[in-house]
């Protein structure tokens, strides 16, 4: 009954988007230039695979999150836009160079660096983050990298991932990003192949090994949750010392993703960051258009 009537929930959906989530369109000379340095590599920014209403901005101020390893994710999430299969492209070998380039070329003194999930590598594609790393270092030293990650659960299991995690820490990360998404109970509708006491063990891994490395997590509103639920989720982060929490709202890509139930409010944003804030967080981003690498550098 239970399972129905969150079903039932989930579609019921919100069609007009209010006049706080549009955006300028940003320079075309100014967006071009990153777009080029993209293309020319054959790379891939999240900003385009998954159609960050930011894009424009962050392009105009020379900015960009990589995607690592393809365009195509082993995972079918409910909210995503990027592309899903069971039969992702080959890793590109020549790819940690490509990135070190492009963040060369365009100048960036703090890059993120994000993937696709890539369940069919035992190790989650850690090795390749790894790698991209120390190319971007060798090629621009002062440079600070930030990684978004997936879960690393791969087809190695528990012991892959905690492998995974040793090695992405072992790196050394200025911050190291892991989604939690959304609320316990909407986990498995919006995530699916995630789950949520995995990610919070990921932020909790990290922290472990080496308890100097800043942490961070996102949540996106609007699949339904209620302001106590996201409260708990906040809190779920905090009992494991997640230092950064940015949160945002969900915007469907297509009629094939999850209907938006909710548009928050400006207002009920403030609310939630000054929770966060209350809770401990050292760093707090929220507002209807926060993803989780909006102007990450900054922090």
């Amino acid at each position: 009954m239970i399972r129905d009537r969150m079903i039932k929930d989930m579609m019921t959906e919100v069609t007009t988007m209010p006049s706080w989530l549009r955006r300028p369109i940003g320079k075309a000379s100014e967006i071009s230039t990153v777009e080029r340095i993209i293309k020319q590599r054959k790379i891939h920014t999240i900003c385009e695979e998954g159609r960050c209403p930011n894009r424009a901005e962050c392009y105009s101020q020379k900015t960009a999150t990589f995607l690592l390893m393809g365009p195509t994710c082993t995972r079918s999430c409910g909210f995503c836009q990027v592309d899903k299969g069971h039969a992702p492209m080959p890793i590109d070998a020549d790819e940690p160079r490509k990135v070190a380039e492009s963040v060369q070329l365009l100048g960036l003194k703090y890059v993120v660096l994000t993937s696709v999930a890539r369940d069919d590598l035992t190790d989650g594609g850690a090795g390749h983050f790894v790698q991209t790393m120390e190319y971007i270092r060798k090629f621009n030293p002062a440079t600070e990298i930030e990684v978004l990650t997936p879960d690393f659960w791969g087809s190695g299991g528990d012991i892959s991932q905690r492998k995974s995690i040793t090695m992405m820490v072992e790196a050394k990360p200025a911050c190291f990003n892991h989604n939690i998404e959304t609320v316990r109970r909407l986990t498995g509708p919006v995530r699916r192949g995630a789950k949520y006491d995995r990610s919070l063990n990921v932020l909790a891994m990290v922290k472990e090994l080496n308890p100097s490395i800043p942490t961070k997590s996102g949540l996106m509103v609007g699949h339904g949750e209620t302001r106590e639920e996201l409260i708990e989720a906040m809190t779920d982060l905090r009992s494991i010392n997640c230092d950064r929490l940015t949160i945002g709202q969900y915007m469907r890509p297509s009629l094939d993703h999850l209907p938006v139930r909710k548009y928050w409010t400006p207002e009920e944003f403030v609310e939630l960051g000054q929770i966060a804030e209350s809770m401990g967080f050292s760093h707090v981003r929220s507002g209807p258009l926060v993803r989780s690498s909006y102007h990450a550098g900054e922090d």
